[in-house]
């Protein structure tokens, strides 16, 4: 189930050239589906754009929309994962959730796309 809030891009500036964008969230926010407690984190997407790049302010509305959401970490990287690329459409993409120690443990879950050649 993808979140409400969609996800714009504009038109790549050198759609000819391979290069990298990284967007840091340090201020990621869920809930865990087991206890209701918020859980943190922080968003790391690093990609490599071809016809579109993400527009920030709709990735940080599309982020928020995971605040009262009860999902796993694993769950949210993937589905994060998953959206940006249907929305962009990149050569490249790895999404890493970077979640905040809770009980002693601590949780890193990076998923990763490459499209087709």
């Amino acid at each position: 189930m993808s979140t409400p809030t969609s996800i714009e891009t504009f038109p790549n500036p050198q759609p000819d050239r391979d290069f990298e964008i990284a967007i840091n969230c340090p201020e990621f926010t869920s809930v865990c589906p087991k206890t209701g407690l918020p859980d943190f984190g922080e968003i790391r997407v690093t990609y490599v754009p071809d016809g579109q790049c993400i527009e920030l302010k709709s990735l940080k509305y599309y982020l928020i929309g995971f605040r009262n959401r009860g999902i796993f970490y694993e769950a949210v990287t993937n589905q994060i994962l998953d959206d940006l690329v249907a929305a962009c459409r990149p050569r490249r993409m790895t999404v890493v959730g970077d979640f905040a120690l809770r009980g002693g443990i601590k949780t890193v879950v990076t998923a990763s796309y490459e499209a087709p050649r």
